[in-house]
């Protein structure tokens, strides 16, 4: 945080009179005693997002929940300005669109970006190659205005895909990724869209914040410079970040009905709003499966009686000390027929006892990523 104008609070204070006041509720307090504040910012997410957090400095983007399996906002990048949807991704730290270079069939899906129509668009002749857990691009490099509601990143540093692979991409509902990681996983000598707003003053405070709805439609919101209180419950809990790359945390064990399931002496785990579902070791998930009573299907997914929903019991991460119980109404998905799925998968690389808190976990606990002091706030969204 920026202390601008500390010491002229601390020279004003000698002269200040104290005087009684009336507490008045606030609105959302009121909302809430009401149980109305979920649906209002359901149904007002810009107004309210605005009235908490107006002023220089601060910007609040609007999110759309794709099935509860990515979320997704607009950005626009150049002179006039060019749109797209993209995902805000905390497990990833590089920016990049679709070009009019690309044909695979992907681009041909999507928006894709005309640098010939933008007066401030910067070439470069470096190729450049992005790979994910279930998806590949490749393309050059550039540099453009990048717009994020009402914050403009001068020259910007993104990616133009000239390949992509994967139906994944094909299908997706957004257009190219925005990653919000540490400038360790940004592409060699760029600078990550985050970093390029904290070191052009655009605000006020080096942090970013998510609010993940569960409604399919709106609610959802990422913050960039502030943080607003009324998307959650009770204080924020602080969490030192453990590797400065990913957004990892250290987790002090994880439980089911008191006993540890897993990671009996600590383990690593990554807070990413590009992941869906929670993911862990294999022998992990598999013990925690068995535990559960899923079943295989003939497409590997594993399936549960919905019948037994209300009687599993919660997943219990413990992280600095403090317990985040995931629910099984939150590891579990219904579908149609009567048929629950587990949103538990096990991680498709080889790693050390690695966890993955995708958006089954971030769903339930407003998360506030501090770059200024390495860390993590969490706290219970509201419900």
């Amino acid at each position: 945080m920026r202390w601008i104008g500390f010491l002229s609070l601390v020279a004003l204070s000698e002269c200040l009179v104290t005087i009684p006041l009336t507490k008045i509720k606030s609105m959302r307090e009121s909302l809430r005693e009401k149980d109305l504040l979920r649906d209002y910012l359901q149904r007002h997410p810009y107004s309210h997002a605005y009235k908490f957090l107006s002023g220089e400095g601060v910007t609040v983007q609007p999110m759309r929940n794709y099935l509860d399996m990515y979320y997704v906002g607009t950005i626009s990048i150049g002179t006039p300005p060019q749109r797209f949807k993209v995902i805000f991704d905390t497990g990833a730290a590089d920016l990049w669109v679709p070009s009019i270079y690309c044909s695979s069939p992907a681009c041909v899906k999507h928006r894709t970006f005309d640098p010939r129509a933008s007066s401030t668009f910067q070439i470069t002749d470096r190729p450049i190659e992005l790979l994910y857990g279930s998806a590949s691009m490749t393309g050059l490099l550039g540099y453009d205005d990048v717009r994020i509601g009402d914050l403009v990143c001068k020259s910007q540093a993104f990616g133009l895909s000239w390949e992509e692979s994967s139906i994944s991409l094909e299908y997706a509902a957004y257009d190219g990724i925005l990653g919000l990681a540490y400038p360790a996983f940004a592409l060699r000598n760029t600078t990550p869209v985050f970093d390029s707003m904290w070191n052009q003053g655009l605000i006020s405070e080096n942090l970013f914040a998510f609010y993940l709805s569960s409604n399919e439609k709106n609610g959802s919101v990422v913050m960039f410079g502030s943080v607003n209180h009324s998307y959650y419950r009770g204080e924020l809990q602080w969490v030192p970040v453990s590797v400065q790359g990913y957004w990892q945390v250290t987790v002090d064990s994880i439980s089911m009905d008191g006993k540890v399931v897993d990671c009996p002496g600590s383990c690593q785990a990554i807070m990413d709003t590009g992941t869906s579902l929670v993911i862990g070791p294999t022998n992990s998930i598999l013990n925690i499966l068995r535990s559960i009573s899923a079943q295989t299907t003939s497409t590997g997914e594993y399936v549960v009686s919905c019948k037994t929903i209300s009687s599993l019991p919660d997943i219990v991460f413990t992280i600095n000390g403090v317990a985040y119980p995931v629910p099984a109404s939150a590891y579990i998905q219904r579908k149609r027929r009567g048929i629950c799925y587990t949103n538990l998968d096990t991680v498709p690389w080889d790693t050390s006892n690695l966890w993955i808190l995708g958006n089954v976990f971030l769903q339930l606990y407003f998360t506030v990523f501090d770059r200024a002091n390495n860390r993590i706030g969490l706290a219970p969204a509201i419900a």
